[in-house]
């Protein structure tokens, strides 16, 4: 690695860092946040990293959410921007964003992918700042963009969780409590 690879990589670091010390303490501005509309315009801010690769988007029925509109954009940047980095390694790649019925007392999203996967008993791992199951050499970034996406739905009163099979893929879920349609 070259010194201004470093350089580089260490201010991404930073940025990175004091993004996520932000999200602790900035004010959150909420209102009804349309997901569909805001999955749209991350699927948009991806799209560089898409070109020229065969992935399968599914999408399904996505509600209105009640929450800070650009912190839950920053969590599904996250999100999204993982599925589409870890599934790199696939000749066609299968993204799948949806909602679970049923859930009176919220919505559950979830983002599906068929990349790489993790091993489960890492799990409780993921969310941590600088925890990664797979090497920089491997899959770029810093460690902190899921930690910022669980702090983001912490601070609207949800939880994230994962499911995952090495090699098969993997599943992000996040809940946000008391959605509207």
């Amino acid at each position: 690695m070259t010194i201004l690879e470093s350089a580089k990589r260490m201010g991404s670091l930073i940025d990175d860092l004091l993004a996520f010390s932000r999200i602790g303490r900035a004010e959150a501005r909420e209102t009804t946040v349309s997901l569909e509309q805001l999955v749209k315009e991350v699927l948009s801010d991806v799209q560089p990293e898409t070109d020229g690769r065969n992935i399968a988007w599914k999408i399904g029925a996505l509600p209105d959410l009640y929450g800070d509109r650009s912190m839950l954009r920053l969590a599904l940047i996250n999100f999204i921007s993982n599925a589409v980095k870890f599934t790199r390694m696939r000749p066609r790649a299968e993204i799948e964003i949806g909602c679970l019925e049923g859930n009176k007392d919220g919505a559950v999203v979830f983002i599906r992918d068929n990349g790489v996967g993790f091993d489960m008993k890492y799990a409780n791992k993921l969310f941590g700042v600088f925890q990664r199951l797979h090497s920089t050499e491997a899959f770029e970034g810093t460690g902190i963009g899921l930690a910022t996406a669980q702090r983001i739905i912490h601070r609207h009163g949800g939880k994230v969780w994962a499911e995952a099979l090495e090699d098969i893929g993997a599943t992000f879920f996040f809940s946000i409590p008391g959605h509207r349609r």
